[in-house]
C-alpha cells in the first residue's frame, strides 16, 4: 500500500507542482492586493478580503483550469463546482479575518497567511477529484 501510494504521488508530481506554482503566485496577488487595500486605501481587512477575493479567484479558477489541470470541459459544471469551494474558503478565510484579527488582534498578514495555508491543505485534492475531474470517461461509459 505505501509504494502504491508513493507510486501515486510520484504519478502527479507535476500536476501538483503547477497547482503549487499557481498557488504561490495567487497568494502573492492575494497578499499584494491586500496589504494595498489596507495599507494604501485604508480598508478594514476584514473588507479587503471580501472585495480581493473576486479577483483572486478568476485567477486561480483560470490557471488551474488550463494549465495546472489541463482540462478543457465545458467550465459550466465546474463553474459552479469551483464557486461552490471558493465559497467555503471565501466563508472560511472571512470568520477566520474576523476572529483572529478583529476579536485578537492578530495581525492581518499572518491571519490571511495561515488561512490560506489551512485552506491549501483540501483545495488540490478537491481540485483534481470534484472540480477539474475528467468527465470526458464518464461521458463514454454511460453512453455505451
Amino acid at each position: 500500500m505505501i509504494k502504491r501510494t508513493l507510486k501515486y504521488f510520484w504519478s502527479i508530481r507535476k500536476q501538483f507542482t503547477k497547482y503549487a506554482i499557481v498557488g504561490i503566485s495567487g497568494v502573492a496577488f492575494d497578499m499584494a492586493s491586500l496589504v494595498l487595500l489596507k495599507e494604501l486605501f485604508g480598508v478594514n481587512p476584514t473588507i479587503a478580503v471580501v472585495v480581493n477575493q473576486a479577483f483572486v479567484l478568476v485567477y486561480i479558477f483560470t490557471l488551474n483550469k488550463y494549465w495546472s489541470f489541463r482540462n478543457t470541459d465545458l467550465p459550466r459544471a465546474q463553474v459552479v463546482r469551483f464557486l461552490l469551494l471558493a465559497g467555503w474558503n471565501y466563508v472560511f478565510a472571512v470568520l477566520m479575518m474576523f476572529i483572529f484579527n478583529e476579536r485578537y488582534g492578530l495581525d492581518y498578514k499572518l491571519v490571511r497567511i495561515g488561512s490560506i495555508a489551512v485552506m491549501v491543505s483540501w483545495n488540490f485534492l478537491l481540485y483534481k477529484y470534484w472540480v477539474y475531474r475528467d468527465t470526458s470517461h464518464e461521458s463514454h461509459t454511460t453512453s455505451q
